[in-house]
């Protein structure tokens, strides 16, 4: 953008906005940084939508940044004539997000386009279920997920459920792209909205349906009568929207046991108890592991703000200690116990397919392989699982069984077309009960599938770069990589070297090279002897960029100290490319 001085005063001057962002435009006057980062570029309108900070200015999120971007996204659902559907919109419980809601349902209404609102914060995988069970165009959830406080995102879903996939995220980008002038961006008051029927709100009797849609998913209802009485649960929304959907499923199944984290229970864009709300992170586990112990709990939950991912903590019993799963690990676990059951049960479908994303484990495929069922590979991001299910259903072929991505997110059935972690939290607490009867832990189920498989650990390490200067460097990291193929990686042979922009994968012993079939995206994967691999990618949320890497050890320990070495070798490698 020309020049961000330009702009800042264009903002100051213009009438359309209103005095608060004017007025807090005014106490930047003397901060020259602050005001080239909140105009120096546009927050950019991407394949997941918007995401940044809440704050006034073009870089930021802001009622006027979401007012633009929903104008964009009303502008293409005219040109596909999708405009009769309507668009449902939910939010999460962070710091602007039922204004944002409002703002997008205001500027759709203004275009003809009726908004079903949920009446007050709901998970990110209901509205993905929304959008299908009310037969919507589109859908629109306000969310940063795992972000820190100070963000606030929005994110757009397609008439599957799943979150916009080529062609149609594309041509929404474009049409976001052609709105420059503030002033062609339409909205009206709510009160004119409600009355010209282009706005309703929604609430418990799409809860009702999607709870009963996620207990159609279990499998073995008798193992939890047998157990739900002894069975432990600790659980923590992390301050989000988990709280009542997790706690109702639980309970309506007839778990007895399941303690809440209170500190935690309640909704707050703060998140005043972590710093980072993020069921990756060790520290949003230490109330919850606080509760364990005192009620000697079997597991213990957590689900992120808007309930897509969950992160888990097992009790080992022999060692009285609650071992942390990784979600490549919690991924397997779920994985296994669906297949070993929907196999026991009804027999597994010949068509049948478990999905997982280039970033995810391998102990997947072994898995895939040992049920005999198809091992599909997407692109990180689970809107390209929801892709694959839409295909199955459009040409009768394929029977999703499962999938799964190593950030904490699977799916167990097609109710939603995003990640659900309040039917992996249904499943993990049913998959608890069923393994008890047979006088195991999920810590013991985990080692069983260890000595089944073979011993996966699965990490990633990040490098974050902030700014206009950090966006150069991760281009520079890529670029070096991919214009100097590693040949080794620590004590790793590099066997084959995908890059997923220039669609090739290259066998390094013979040269040959083939396509990738997947759509282009800023990725190199090689693939390692012994199993082992390495990806490298810029994260679509942050500013940062990702290196995941896997490896096959012998025992625990042994795994162990291989992934700890690979990590070390890769970041000593990477820094020789800086």
């Amino acid at each position: 953008m020309s020049n961000y001085k330009e702009l800042y005063n264009e903002w100051l001057a213009n009438p359309y906005f209103d005095e608060a962002t004017k007025a807090e435009l005014n106490s930047i006057a003397d901060n020259e940084k602050e005001i080239e980062d909140r105009f120096y570029t546009e927050l950019e309108f991407g394949t997941a939508g918007l995401r940044g900070v809440i704050g006034a200015g073009v870089n930021r999120m802001n009622i006027y940044t979401v007012r633009r971007a929903t104008q964009g996204l009303a502008n293409y659902i005219l040109k596909v004539g999708g405009e009769s559907k309507g668009v449902a919109i939910a939010f999460d419980s962070r710091r602007m997000s039922p204004e944002f809601a409002d703002e997008a349902a205001l500027c759709l209404a203004a275009n003809g386009i009726k908004a079903y609102v949920f009446e007050s914060l709901r998970p990110t995988p209901e509205l993905s279920y929304a959008v299908r069970e009310l037969k919507c165009i589109a859908g629109i959830n306000i969310t940063a997920s795992h972000n820190p406080p100070e963000y606030n995102g929005y994110k757009v879903y397609w008439e599957d459920g799943a979150q916009i996939t080529p062609p149609h995220d594309g041509g929404i980008m474009a049409e976001v792209k052609a709105v420059t002038d503030w002033a062609t961006v339409k909205t009206m008051t709510k009160d004119e909205a409600v009355k010209a029927g282009l706005y309703q709100v929604i609430g418990a009797e799409i809860d009702d349906k999607y709870i009963a849609e996620l207990k159609k998913q279990v499998k073995r209802p008798e193992a939890i009568k047998e157990m739900a009485k002894e069975l432990k649960i600790v659980y923590t929304p992390l301050h989000g929207t988990g709280n009542i959907p997790a706690r109702r499923v639980l309970a309506e199944l007839g778990f007895e046991n399941v303690y809440v984290v209170p500190e935690q229970e309640l909704p707050d864009g703060n998140f005043p108890t972590v710093s980072y709300p993020n069921p990756e992170a060790e520290e949003a586990f230490e109330l919850a592991l606080k509760l364990a112990k005192e009620k000697d709990a079997d597991l213990v939950l957590a689900t992120d703000p808007d309930a897509d991912r969950l992160g888990v903590y097992v009790k080992d019993t022999k060692s009285g200690e609650y071992i942390t799963l990784t979600g490549n690990m919690s991924g397997c676990l779920l994985g296994e116990y669906e297949l070993s059951q929907i196999k026991e049960l009804s027999g597994i479908p010949d068509d049948g397919a478990l999905i997982k994303t280039i970033v995810t484990t391998n102990m997947a495929d072994a898995i895939a392989k040992y049920y005999n069922v198809k091992l599909i590979e997407v692109l990180t991001g689970f809107k390209f699982i929801g892709q694959q299910i839409l295909g199955f259903e459009n040409t009768g072929k394929g029977t999703y069984l499962f999938g799964f991505e190593e950030s904490y997110g699977c799916l167990i059935g097609t109710h939603a077309r995003d990640k659900d972690a309040i039917v992996a939290t249904m499943a993990l607490c049913e998959a608890a009960a069923y393994y008890k009867t047979q006088g195991k832990t999920l810590w013991d189920a985990m080692i069983d599938m260890y000595e089944k498989y073979g011993y996966y650990k699965d990490g990633v390490k990040s490098i974050t770069l902030k700014g206009i200067e950090g966006l150069a460097k991760i281009q520079q990291i890529l670029e070096g990589l991919r214009n100097d193929t590693p040949t080794q990686v620590g004590s790793y042979k590099v066997l084959s070297a995908r890059d997923y922009k220039l669609d090739t994968i290259k066998d390094m012993a013979t040269g040959e090279v083939k396509p990738t079939g997947l759509p282009k995206s800023n990725v190199l994967y090689y693939d390692l002897t012994d199993d082992a691999w390495l990806c490298v990618r810029p994260s679509g949320t942050e500013p940062k960029v990702k290196f995941y890497y896997g490896v096959k050890g012998t025992s625990l320990e042994d795994a162990d100290k291989k992934s700890e070495a690979l990590g070390a070798e890769v970041l000593a490698m990477i820094d020789a490319k800086m």
